[in-house]
């Protein structure tokens, strides 16, 4: 692929791969209460839909780094959205819980290519301050799926019931796989691909996992993006019980947030030749520092209204669309040579950091407004001090080759 093609077709073929994650984890939320009668599951089991699903995710990508690194990214990612087409069927005709939980760990196993290689396919194609613009741009595009997919889970729930939600994910993804089979060439040639050998795929990981630069760097992605995704996946509890909506109210609480991710996407890809990457992560955490204190300040000192309660979210969302597209273009620049595998790991800690706040915080966070905004102020600092330490030891962010290259493993 030219560099001339277009920075919004390219945006448009990742988004689109990007978006199975979200639509995978959101469109099936209003189905929680049915879902849980049918097979008879309480909270904690139904939780585990989401972890599962988020573990199986995160698994995988660290299988599809090194594969796309190995065989090109296309052949990689057809494949693993065939299986992703499987799966959802598969959550569709199931009789029972642990069947159901099966086929979710399927879905989470095959959606996590899409998110992997995508982003590697950027910056195989785009270095420096255009990377950073075609990741904001794939963000604009990208962050109405969030909202879409609880409403329209809560169309095809009321008209079809909760089978018909995954009957739409698996058309959803076999339209995917079409565009990316006619839009999508293979951005890896054969001189730059590396061996896929066990001991060298595990050395790879091994030396990225001791790469204090490339560490701090993913794990302040991770837990920035825990402390807005722990409303996502508390909101059942929230929009059913916390503020007393129905099934078709779930776009309250997401397309607030989807405003906030497409206008910090959007900031993050106009103002890149103009802001340096580290200038625009800290002007991104100090806009979550505002959010993360107005949620403390209504949750505990303000009566319960839907309007407080979500209000500072979408300011928090604004702030995160701001760090993630520059911490992302700087983690991969870590590895030039091995983009996938910096990616997969990228991948694979955030999911598990999502997965661990399914499995272990949401049940015991989602009882009040009050605990919720302590979990993500919790979540928030945690990033912060990574971030302010990060910046500290290292001044500066990696060098970028014009030419798409960059340090293999700074110390």
């Amino acid at each position: 692929m030219s560099p001339a093609l277009p920075r919004w077709r390219v945006a448009l073929l990742v988004a689109s791969l990007a978006m199975l994650a979200p639509f995978t984890l959101d469109t099936y939320l209003p189905s929680f209460p049915d879902i849980a009668e049918e097979f008879g599951a309480g909270p904690a089991r139904m939780q585990q839909t989401l972890s599962i699903y988020l573990l199986g995710f995160a698994v995988m990508t660290l299988v599809y780094g090194p594969l796309s690194d190995a065989f090109g990214r296309r052949r990689v990612v057809l494949v693993a959205l065939v299986g992703y087409m499987i799966a959802s069927i598969g959550c569709a005709l199931a009789q029972s819980m642990e069947t159901f939980l099966l086929m979710r760990a399927a879905q989470g196993a095959t959606a996590g290519a899409g998110t992997v290689i995508g982003r590697a396919l950027v910056r195989d194609i785009y270095a420096g301050h255009e990377a950073q613009r075609v990741m904001g741009l794939m963000m604009v595009m990208f962050g109405a799926a969030p909202a879409l997919a609880p409403v329209i889970g809560g169309l095809l729930h009321d008209v079809a019931g909760w089978r018909s939600v995954f009957v739409f994910l698996s058309l959803f993804g076999a339209a995917v796989w079409l565009f990316t089979f006619r839009r999508m060439p293979e951005t890896l040639p054969p001189v730059a691909r590396v061996s896929v050998a066990p001991h060298f795929v595990l050395a790879s990981y091994g030396r990225a996992l001791a790469n204090a630069r490339f560490m701090a760097l993913v794990l302040v992605l991770a837990l920035a993006f825990a402390g807005m995704f722990l409303y996502i996946a508390a909101s059942p509890e929230l929009i059913y019980g916390l503020l007393g909506y129905g099934v078709n109210d779930f776009w309250r609480l997401f397309a607030p947030l989807v405003c906030g991710i497409v206008l910090g996407g959007w900031l993050s890809s106009r103002l890149a030749e103009r802001i340096p990457p580290v200038t625009m992560v800290t002007t991104g955490f100090a806009v979550m520092a505002v959010a993360v204190s107005l949620n403390l300040l209504q949750a505990h000192w303000l009566p319960v209204q839907p309007f407080t309660a979500l209000a500072p979210l979408p300011l928090y969302s604004l702030g995160l669309a701001l760090c993630m597209p520059n911490v992302t273009v700087l983690a991969l620049d870590c590895y030039p040579h091995q983009r996938g595998m910096a990616s997969a790991l990228q991948a694979f800690l955030q999911l598990s950091a999502n997965a661990l706040v399914a499995a272990l915080l949401v049940t015991v966070l989602s009882r009040s407004l009050a605990w919720l905004s302590l979990g993500m102020t919790g979540l928030y600092l945690a990033a912060a001090m990574l971030w302010g330490l990060w910046w500290l030891i290292y001044g500066r962010p990696v060098s970028i080759d014009p030419r798409g290259g960059g340090p293999e493993n700074p110390a």
